[in-house]
C-alpha cells in the first residue's frame, strides 16, 4: 500500500494549503448534510419552536416561584 503522502505528490496537491482546504471544505460538507437530513427535520422543527414555546415564557415572568 502506498503512503498518502506519494499519491498527493504525484497528484500535485501536496501542498498543505491545499489539502487544509479539502479537509476543511469535507468537513463543511458532513455538517451542512447533517444538518439538512430529512430524518432531523422533526428535531430541528422542535429546536426553532423553543423560543415560541408558553413553558419557558412562564419561568421568566416576574414573580414566578423559582
Amino acid at each position: 500500500m502506498e503512503r498518502i503522502t506519494n499519491l498527493l505528490g504525484r497528484a500535485g496537491l501536496f501542498d498543505d494549503t491545499v489539502i487544509a482546504l479539502v479537509l476543511f471544505f469535507l468537513a463543511f460538507l458532513v455538517i451542512v448534510l447533517r444538518v439538512y437530513s430529512p430524518s432531523r427535520r422533526r428535531q430541528m422543527d422542535a429546536m426553532a419552536h423553543l423560543p415560541l414555546d408558553d413553558a419557558s415564557d412562564d419561568a421568566a415572568k416576574p414573580g414566578a416561584s423559582r
